[in-house]
């Protein structure tokens, strides 16, 4: 299969992609300048705003505001509340609502994080230099409450969730595999992590990911110029997306049919000359699929 580009973004590390089914849009983040992107297919057109800080991720929630997950925090932002802070780091105001149960560290920031079936808001964090061990798994439940639920994680990655199974799927990129946990939708808890798909370096990093409605892992790979699609029951690889872009890191499906898939790329840490192979290397870009892809849907205020 392969992919077309959509948007010359040029983003310096672009993720966190979230359709939004009711206004047809996509958004977006570039996580170094700490910029959130709406983009919309049907016109092209692709605006931003500023949050003032790195940004790893946002989630929709249903009143038409947005859950940030900031360098130094979750923040909401947008109606009824302009720009609050929910949960602090060491940095952030003392204000906050919630104070994360293991506030984060100078070095750390969030990453990616996507909301569940149920309406939760997981969202995990790295070391700015991907020191081993020093990220975590957070859980934002509706009622306030902050989680962790996991801790020693290095590059806290994709998120995807299988009802039908029971399976909540982890990726931490520097394990090269995807995790599978037992997941309990009413009550948000999970156990028995073991590894479902390995994932060979030469293909790339595992970064983000989507899922399918027959179950079928979509993965971005950092470094692979790719995003694969496996069997988590068999860790067979079914089949792959090229991309051009050597860093790819994330995707999510949409479009009205949600059977297209958005991929998000980088540019960061690419050379001259990978530059000048791939001068399309920080852009959006889209493949149309036979499967129809599954929306996480927006936090359950």
């Amino acid at each position: 299969m392969e992919s077309t580009l959509v948007l010359d973004a040029r983003a310096e590390l672009g993720e966190g992609p979230v359709w939004d089914s009711s206004n047809g849009v996509l958004w977006w983040v570039d996580i170094i300048p700490g910029r959130v992107h709406r983009f919309d297919p049907e016109s092209g057109e692709d605006r931003s705003f500023a949050v003032g800080e790195m940004v790893g991720a946002v989630a929709l929630e249903a009143n038409g505001s947005m859950l940030v997950a900031a360098r130094s925090g979750l923040r909401r932002i947008g109606a009824p509340d302009l720009n609050r802070w929910i949960a602090h780091g060491d940095e952030a105001p003392r204000s906050s609502e919630h104070p994360l149960p293991t506030p984060l560290m100078p070095n750390v920031r969030f990453n990616d994080a996507k909301c569940d079936p149920a309406g939760r808001f997981w969202m995990g964090t790295m070391d700015l230099n991907a020191e081993p061990g020093q990220g975590s798994l957070y859980c934002f439940f509706p009622d306030g409450r902050i989680r962790v639920k996991k801790d020693g994680v290095t590059v806290s990655n994709g998120l995807a969730w299988d009802t039908r199974v029971g399976a909540m799927y982890y990726i931490d990129t520097a394990t090269q595999s995807v995790s599978a946990f037992d997941y309990d939708v009413a009550m948000g808890t999970i156990d028995n992590e073991r590894t479902v798909i390995e994932i060979d370096p030469d293909q790339g990093a595992p970064d983000g990911m989507a899922i399918d409605s027959d179950g079928m892992l979509w993965i971005a790979l950092w470094g692979g110029s790719a995003v694969g699609r496996w069997n988590p029951e068999t860790g067979e690889q079914l089949d792959s997306i090229a991309v051009d872009a050597p860093q790819v890191t994330s995707c999510m499906f949409g479009g009205p049919d949600h059977k297209t898939l958005y991929i998000t790329t980088a540019r960061v840490g690419l050379d001259a000359a990978t530059l000048e192979a791939h001068p399309h290397a920080g852009g959006l870009f889209q493949a149309d699929c036979d499967v129809v892809g599954i929306v996480p849907p927006a936090y359950a205020q």
